[in-house]
């Protein structure tokens, strides 16, 4: 029996209307469907270069490298807080032309294609509607984690947008007896939605602070703080009622929200007050940049500032625990020793995903000559 109510289909992925048959992995193993990828999907699609707070500097610029695309961006502020974008060289060349940009909540979005005319906005949908009015720009604390991950970018996606690993994978974050129990109750996460290629996942919380001090470790129970931040919710204007789009089950228990904002951006808020963004940026079709970045409110005093650091190095951890399966799983997927995969439910949003990216690389595919065959 579910722990939490699903759809009048019994399943989310029913629900969304999504193929239920096994997935290939094709896609995150081709190099022929990742030279596709780039063109159809890197060039062509809104995406995140950061916030404006990085344009706070005496130069009032700052540089992000979309490897994926061959190119650098620049982002610029002028004296009026005008906010412009040029793509340069990868390799720090003095070319520069300009390219399409916007804000949306202090996001910064680029995009390389010169007729794109989707608007931002309209692009990422309703789940950015929904969270609009969040106090995004007063969590100015910020823990900035870089990786070369030796996998495909789809998989670490795949990896962050389904939580009922958690209590196996990163088992001994917790005390022993809360892991087994955690084991023994298993995952299921609240809450599933889906919009275009964008999924979120809304899950329960319950460490923040525990109901059992008991079910932490000694440190945490110390500083109050640990994987879902610190226990203690800053003292910020827009915290005490949140965007509507957050905690959509309105369930009592509720502890995050994890967006995918397609195609390789994600956005998690946390119920203590803070959030955290993922990037994902393809180096090769077998390797990719992970950024992880912890935003959180300025800390008052040193004891706001170890509850932020402990929170910091524990999430650094499940972090390299995620990372430590992706380049084994990538391996054995070229193997190509098994072809399909059955996903469950909970993997409603690794479907979505590989699903749309593989729809817009066909609509390419279509549409541009000379033809070319997908092979994903």
């Amino acid at each position: 029996m579910p722990h939490f109510p699903k759809p009048p289909e019994g399943s989310w992925t029913e629900h969304y209307g999504i193929d239920t048959a096994p997935v290939s992995y094709e896609d995150s193993i081709s190099p022929e469907h990742y030279e596709l990828e780039r063109e159809a999907i890197f060039k062509r699609s809104w995406l995140n270069v950061g916030r404006v707070e990085q344009l706070r500097n005496d130069a009032h610029r700052y540089t992000q490298d979309i490897v994926v695309a061959d190119v650098a961006v620049l982002v610029t502020e002028d004296a009026d807080g005008q906010i412009a974008a040029f793509r340069t060289p990868i390799d720090g060349g003095a070319d520069h032309a300009p390219v399409q940009v916007d804000v949306w909540e202090g996001f910064v979005f680029v995009n390389l294609d010169d007729s794109n005319a989707i608007p931002l906005r309209e692009s990422l949908g309703r789940f950015a509607a929904g969270l609009e009015g969040f106090p995004f720009g007063e969590m100015t604390q910020v823990f900035k984690y870089r990786s070369d991950v030796g996998s495909n970018w789809k998989l670490y996606i795949d990896a962050f947008a389904e939580f009922y690993h958690a209590p196996v994978l990163h088992s001994k974050q917790y005390t022993s007896e809360e892991s087994k129990k955690l084991q023994r109750y298993g995952f299921e996460a609240l809450y599933y939605d889906v919009d275009g290629p964008h999924g979120m996942v809304s899950s329960w919380g319950g460490m923040a602070p525990p109901k059992d001090p008991s079910m932490v470790k000694p440190i945490e129970r110390i500083l109050r703080s640990g994987n879902f931040g610190p226990w203690d919710k800053p003292d910020i204007p827009g915290l005490a009622d949140l965007p509507p789009g957050l905690n959509p089950a309105e369930h009592p228990a509720w502890g995050l929200d994890s967006y995918v904002f397609f195609p390789n951006f994600m956005l998690v808020m946390w119920e203590p007050g803070w959030f955290l963004t993922y990037h994902y940026w393809p180096t090769a079709y077998n390797r990719h940049t992970f950024e992880g970045t912890m935003y959180m409110a300025p800390p008052r005093n040193a004891t706001d500032r170890l509850r932020q650091e402990i929170a910091a190095v524990t999430f650094k951890e499940f972090a390299l625990q995620d990372s430590n399966t992706l380049e084994a799983t990538q391996k054995m997927l070229e193997t190509r020793v098994v072809s399909e995969f059955p996903l469950c439910d909970q993997e409603v949003l690794l479907r979505n995903l590989h699903a749309s990216a593989q729809s817009i690389v066909d609509d390419y595919v279509a549409t541009h000559q000379p033809a070319t065959t997908s092979t994903g």
